[in-house]
């Protein structure tokens, strides 16, 4: 690949790509499509299969010393996923979530460095902007609530040393991301603050990715491009992809210098972006991070 040239790596076509997830051991990109209900790999070898979900899948985490199971927010809560060889994903219910309305679900979601699971919710009706979402801990079985008065929760990301936490808000209302103090022996975040104002920059703040270098990564939705920022909050590049709605990114690769991007593929015409709800690669000159798995 050219350097910061977007490459595509599959034509999937997906309403919502998200929750991009390396797994170094398998040499393998793993992803949702939320509307589409469905777990999905990539290798180079061996291309790209998908595996059917009972309900929309939002995030997912690989879990630690469990291979071919995943942890996943979902609609009614946090799951466990085991992948069959029939093309079926089987659903474990692990801890349900009390939504305070009809027409929730999850959305973005991760790991801390420590192995906890975090994943915000939202109400699927965006125009509603209704700020009901809220950022959850996942303590076991139970779900901790931990921040309210959200309405797109995104962004979701952590500092290499763990002690700072990035959140987003992609509504057209708020366009916001924050950065906390994070407590890493406690999974307390405290200290908010405003990291970046997205309002006057191209594109609404949606799913993330950190570098070895604490540089924070996140689709510019709607810009067809990935930003990356300081960590003092400074916008240092840009990359594009070719498509409008960039969803969220991850690191990859053999040497985890590849950035892969998920995409959205709206209703409507897309004759100015066929490519849209693929998935990209782009070489952005920097390394991630290897993906924490959940610890339970």
């Amino acid at each position: 690949m050219q350097a910061s040239r977007a490459e595509l790596v599959v034509d999937a076509r997906h309403g919502t790509g998200e929750s991009p997830v390396w797994q170094a051991g398998e040499q393998a990109l793993y992803w949702v499509d939320i509307p589409g209900r469905t777990l999905n790999r990539w290798t180079a070898a061996e291309g790209h299969r998908q595996w059917a979900t009972p309900q929309m899948p939002a995030c997912i985490a690989a879990i630690a010393d469990r291979p071919g199971q995943w942890l996943a927010g979902m609609e009614d809560g946090v799951h466990t996923l085991t992948l069959g060889t029939d093309g079926q994903a089987q659903l474990t219910a692990l801890a349900p979530v009390q939504h305070a309305r009809t027409g929730m679900r999850f959305n973005d979601g991760r790991c801390d460095r420590q192995g906890r699971f975090w994943a915000g919710t939202m109400l699927m009706d965006m125009g509603a902007a209704a700020r009901v979402g809220v950022l959850y801990r996942l303590d076991g079985a139970t779900l901790q609530p931990v921040l309210d008065d959200l309405i797109t929760p995104n962004g979701l990301a952590f500092s290499p040393d763990g002690r700072t936490m990035y959140l987003s808000d992609s509504h057209p209302e708020v366009q916001a991301i924050w950065a906390f103090d994070y407590d890493p022996d406690t999974g307390t975040p405290s200290r908010r603050r405003l990291f970046v104002d997205m309002t006057p920059l191209p594109g609404r703040p949606d799913g993330a990715a950190i570098d070895v270098d604490g540089g924070y990564w996140i689709c510019g939705n709607d810009a067809g491009l990935v930003h990356r920022f300081t960590p003092d909050g400074r916008l240092d590049r840009s990359l594009e992809v070719p498509v409008k709605k960039p969803a969220m990114c991850a690191f990859g690769g053999p040497a985890l210098d590849t950035l892969f991007v998920t995409s959205i593929r709206p209703a409507g015409d897309l004759s100015d972006q066929p490519l849209a709800g693929g998935v990209f690669a782009l070489r952005p000159g920097t390394q991630g991070l290897p993906e924490p798995a959940w610890r339970p």
